[in-house]
């Protein structure tokens, strides 16, 4: 980083707004689930719309490369400073600014986290349904463009968020969307920067859509002699048009590892978890639908729950898979899939992955969001077994493959990253060269998020 650079932030900002501790450098190096590390040279924690565009105007005249950060829960190395220069940390930037009820909308700061704004927004009636886990902030969100066990009911963060006001690489400040629930006008800017990871500016406000808290909620719980039953059931049922909002599936060794990390009494057999909203009568009839289609196929047992608590226990075991996981292998590295395939080719490709994990002899795990065609694929190997990476990176490069013939995706929800790079261009073709284009626009000294969501320049297809 130019040597300058430290004391000039020290001229814009408050001395606890600025940070070179030892301890604070380690906590911005990584992200949740890569091993990749680079330490950052300043952490910086903005507090305002006007603290973040003075850091990227003096970032852009010294070509001080910048890592926006807020929760750090991305999976995909979004968030490690591979560059070095400024970690831009918005967690004070976490102030609700309004909740319009009647208008069905709220505007955030970016460091506003999912769960505290559903409760805050409690004694209105509405609530946000995007959920990805792990306390997310809702920056983060849309810069990753999340997702989670709702999708399939009310849609992605690209669906839901209205607009935003960002700051550029260059330091201006811009407002995209509106509070309109639809318009044809300008450029889809808001689209564009949900889901661009950090690369082309700083979303420093959301206003994010809300939608009423259903009158009733049921969930159920079918358990199946083997993931492609489960597979098989949820397309059918998708299919059909029963109204799911969330439809979840959980393989075996997934409902192990969480039953002894969270203690929960779940039957250690591939199980798929569906919840139901709307009025009570609509829930019940959807219910039923679900639970007789469930046994037609073969279930090995049903039921069904409206106790929140229960629900509530549920969904946290949903959210919790991940670190069940790094739970159960203590100090091993893993590798995350979230592929997404148009549902009637789901079936085929979670057979080819489980086929994977029994041919790799490392301990896998299969669970995702299969109502609308994405699942997870977790392997965890040994930090110092170079064959069996090896071996896993290239099963992940076959269901890649696969994926894409398939018209699906490399990522349905965890973004692209660092780990995901090489698949980008496999996927988009000559689309990259245009997104390029796009990032030299945004960003002309290259100094957002560097080295993240784009192949190199001259990188092949995988």
């Amino acid at each position: 980083m130019d040597p300058t650079v430290l004391p000039r932030l020290r001229d814009l900002l408050r001395p606890d707004q600025i940070d070179v501790s030892e301890s604070a450098l380690d906590l911005h190096a990584r992200g949740e689930s890569t091993d990749a590390e680079r330490r950052p040279d300043v952490v910086v924690y903005p507090e305002s719309t006007e603290d973040v565009r003075r850091v990227l105007e003096l970032a852009h005249a010294t070509r001080t490369p910048v890592t926006p950060v807020a929760v750090n829960s991305s999976l995909e190395g979004q968030t490690v400073p591979v560059d070095a220069g400024i970690s831009l940390d918005l967690t004070r930037m976490d102030r609700i600014v309004e909740v319009a009820a009647e208008d069905f909308l709220a505007v955030v700061q970016p460091g506003v986290t999912y769960p505290r704004l559903n409760e805050y927004l409690r004694a209105t009636g509405l609530f946000f349904p995007v959920d990805p886990g792990a306390e997310a902030s809702l920056g983060g969100m849309a810069s990753t463009n999340a997702s989670g066990t709702m999708a399939v009911r009310y849609g992605v963060m690209r669906d839901l968020v209205l607009g935003l006001e960002v700051v550029t690489a260059t330091g201006q400040v811009v407002r995209t969307g509106g509070r309109a629930p639809k318009s044809s006008s300008g450029y889809a800017l808001t689209q564009l920067l949900c889901g661009a990871e950090g690369t082309l500016g700083v979303i420093t406000e959301l206003t994010v859509r809300l939608v009423p808290r259903p009158e009733a909620t049921m969930g159920a719980r079918a358990t199946f002699a083997d993931v492609h039953g489960c597979v098989a059931y949820v397309t059918d049922l998708i299919q059909a048009g029963v109204p799911v909002a969330r439809c979840e599936l959980l393989d075996a060794a997934a409902i192990r590892a969480i039953r002894a990390h969270l203690g929960l009494e779940l039957v250690e057999a591939p199980t798929v978890f569906l919840e139901f909203h709307g009025d009570a009568d609509a829930v019940r009839r959807a219910a039923d639908v679900a639970l007789e289609l469930a046994r037609d196929h073969g279930a090995a047992a049903v039921e069904t729950a409206t106790d929140p608590e229960a629900l509530a226990a549920l969904w946290k075991a949903r959210h919790q898979a991940y670190y069940a996981f790094v739970a159960a292998h203590p100090g091993m590295r893993n590798l995350i899939t979230d592929l997404a395939v148009p549902v009637s080719r789901l079936a085929e490709v979670i057979d080819a992955s489980v086929a994977a994990i029994g041919r790799l002899d490392v301990p896998g795990y299969v669970i995702g969001h299969v109502g609308d065609g994405n699942f997870h694929l977790t392997l965890m190997f040994p930090p110092d077994d170079a064959e069996a990476a090896a071996r896993i990176d290239a099963a992940y490069g076959e269901l890649v493959a696969l994926t894409l013939a398939a018209g699906g995706t490399i990522t349905g929800e965890h973004g692209v990253g660092l780990r995901k790079r090489g698949f980008v261009r496999a996927e988009h073709g000559d689309a990259v060269d245009l997104m390029w284009a796009i990032k030299d626009a945004l960003d002309p000294a290259g100094i957002m998020n560097p080295g993240k969501k784009l192949p190199a320049r001259t990188e092949a297809a995988v």
